[in-house]
């Protein structure tokens, strides 16, 4: 998946250069001492209520009523297209709700198993940089992988954390967690998709973010069986080394519902 960004009136729908950053730039420049809050969603949520409420969250911290957020939750299954989708990546068009998303990138999946971390940091205070906060993304991915003895790792030119599979193939490679982001006056939206144990068939109604060629894995697919709480629990001490506070603040009148 990939990143748009939003800038006076404008669109950008494109990767960012694949020439990485220096990750101790891109630490540096995403780190912040302010306290995060972090919501957790206990049941599924509908992509729709989602969306709407990641728009409002993110005018919220645009007008400065309302702290940064990471929402982690999971989807019932469904299929969302970017705004580079392509109508021919659509290959089981009545299998599972498809919605149109304002993310950039392509086709992916949602569904239980899969957890979602949308993420709604201010890179006015941070760093207005969209190649530097993709990378400190990844590195976030990356770094909560490795707590499971996974090495996740980037490829050029796709966006998201492959892991290598070299018993199916010499070469063989899965991803593993997707990246797709928005960006609207330099406060990000939508986020990550880390997955832990969800259906992999289901990823097979799509082409993955326009990847012909290239699987898709999980942990439990892995061998490695985390919770979900275990998996939160990293993606929070991960969250911390690589943007800062990872505190839960007590949800105040601004809050996403904790459905």
């Amino acid at each position: 998946m990939k990143p748009v960004e939003e800038a006076k009136g404008s669109v950008l729908d494109k990767p960012p250069s694949r020439s990485p950053p220096d990750i101790a730039t891109a630490l540096a420049a995403m780190r912040r001492g302010q306290p995060v809050e972090w919501l957790v969603s206990g049941q599924a949520v509908e992509y729709p209520t989602a969306v709407a409420a990641m728009e409002a969250r993110a005018n919220a911290i645009a007008a400065g009523t309302a702290p940064e957020l990471v929402w982690l939750l999971e989807h019932p299954p469904l299929y969302t297209a970017g705004t580079s989708a392509k109508a021919e990546d659509l290959l089981a068009h009545d299998r599972f709700p498809v919605f149109r998303s304002g993310r950039g990138g392509e086709y992916t999946y949602h569904g239980p198993g899969q957890r979602v971390a949308y993420v709604l940091l201010d890179l006015n205070r941070r760093k207005p940089d969209i190649r530097l906060y993709i990378a400190a993304l990844e590195e976030w991915l990356i770094r909560t992988l490795a707590a499971f003895n996974v090495r996740g790792e980037r490829r050029d030119g796709r966006v998201g954390i492959w892991v290598g599979r070299p018993e199916k193939a010499f070469g063989s490679e899965e991803k593993i967690a997707a990246i797709g982001v928005r960006i609207r006056r330099w406060i990000t939206f939508h986020g990550v998709a880390l997955n832990v144990d969800p259906v992999l068939e289901h990823f097979s109604g799509i082409v993955p973010c326009g990847i012909r060629g290239q699987g898709v894995t999980s942990l439990a697919d892995l061998g490695i069986l985390a919770t979900m709480p275990e998996v939160d629990m990293q993606l929070r001490r991960a969250f911390g080394e690589v943007f800062g506070a990872a505190e839960t603040l007590t949800p105040s009148k601004n809050s996403l519902d904790n459905r």
